[in-house]
């Protein structure tokens, strides 16, 4: 059970034992909150039959300057792709470095963040993570975080976000502009920020006065999803003449899947996406859609992140002011 290296029992160790992550085990050896007290009595006896024992001097190097901050991103996300380039472009300014741990397969948000928990990252920066409101506070209790893109209310996490509702209500009031009455939304499913941008249609069809013409089609993440959501469209008693889609991938796959179909894209269905990716830039119509800034959410979180390492701030909620972004993808009618 003994680290070879070391040849004394470890945290990983401990956890690996106790069937639970490092950070969970972490938790329960310092008396933190964020663990229930079932999982405490399991980690604790568990620590006391194989005779494990915190490391103090593990606990100072940690308190100590690595000069690392850590990045959990999805690695097949364009967005976020984007802000990672962003914060490549930040980090040179700073006597920092950067870690990056991708979410992935089968590896999660809590798998990434045990990585950069070993790399002794002094604060972290997590890409729209999926990672529950109470680990998230967790976590945030040994290591600084900061979340990006998706609402959080999580105790001592900073936020760096976009107004999720009101960009989709740009897209709503763009496209009703245009002169379309029959619009319709697909989601991002349980996706972080799905439900502020559901929000945010119904709000802004309501203020149209377009509330019973409000359709919610189940969508998600990427281009087979947009594609699932085109085929439900086309099965509507009314065809709708425009769509706003969860992100730009979302919409992608729409795309191609109404084109693939004979369907016109913006002829008879316009169509918005979200992020403002380099997918909107290259979808074979470009797309209409509603701008993140990434380049800027990378810098204040990376400001964030070093200002809360250095203890120079308290844990915040900033929220950016959405842009749309107007190309191919929207046709008037009427």
């Amino acid at each position: 059970m003994a680290s070879r290296r070391t040849g004394r029992v470890t945290l990983v160790d401990l956890a690996e034992r106790a069937h639970c992550s490092v950070s969970l085990a972490s938790i329960v050896m310092r008396g933190a909150p964020g663990a229930s007290e079932q999982t405490r009595k399991r980690v604790r006896a568990v620590a006391e039959e194989i005779g494990y024992r915190p490391d103090q001097r593990a606990r100072a190097l940690r308190r100590s300057s690595s000069g690392l901050i850590g990045v959990a991103f999805g690695v097949l996300q364009p967005f976020h792709a984007e802000v990672v380039a962003g914060l490549y472009e930040e980090i040179g300014g700073t006597s920092y470095e950067m870690a990056f741990s991708g979410v992935v397969g089968p590896v999660d948000d809590h798998q990434a963040v045990e990585t950069l928990l070993r790399d002794r990252c002094e604060a972290i920066i997590m890409l729209a993570p999926a990672m529950g409101v109470r680990r998230l506070s967790a976590l945030a209790q040994e290591v600084p975080v900061v979340v990006v893109a998706r609402p959080m209310s999580a105790t001592g996490v900073d936020t760096v976000r976009i107004d999720d509702a009101g960009g989709l209500r740009l897209a709503v009031e763009h496209l009703a502009g245009a002169g379309h009455r029959r619009i319709v939304h697909v989601d991002g499913g349980t996706a972080p920020s799905s439900a502020e941008r559901r929000e945010g249609y119904l709000e802004a069809m309501a203020g149209l006065g377009l509330e019973e013409r409000s359709e919610i089609l189940r969508g998600g993440l990427d281009e087979e999803d947009g594609a699932r959501a085109a085929a439900a469209l086309l099965e509507l008693p009314e065809r709708p003449t425009a769509v706003t889609a969860f992100n730009d991938r979302c919409a992608a796959g729409l795309v191609q899947e109404l084109q693939a179909r004979g369907i016109d894209v913006p002829g008879e269905v316009s169509v918005v996406g979200f992020d403002d990716s380099r997918r909107a830039r290259t979808c074979p119509v470009p797309l209409t859609t509603v701008d993140q800034n990434p380049r800027l959410m990378a810098r204040l979180a990376l400001e964030r992140a070093i200002g809360r390492a250095r203890r120079d701030y308290l844990a915040t909620d900033q929220v950016l002011v959405p842009r749309l972004v107007e190309r191919d993808s929207v046709a008037r009618v009427g």
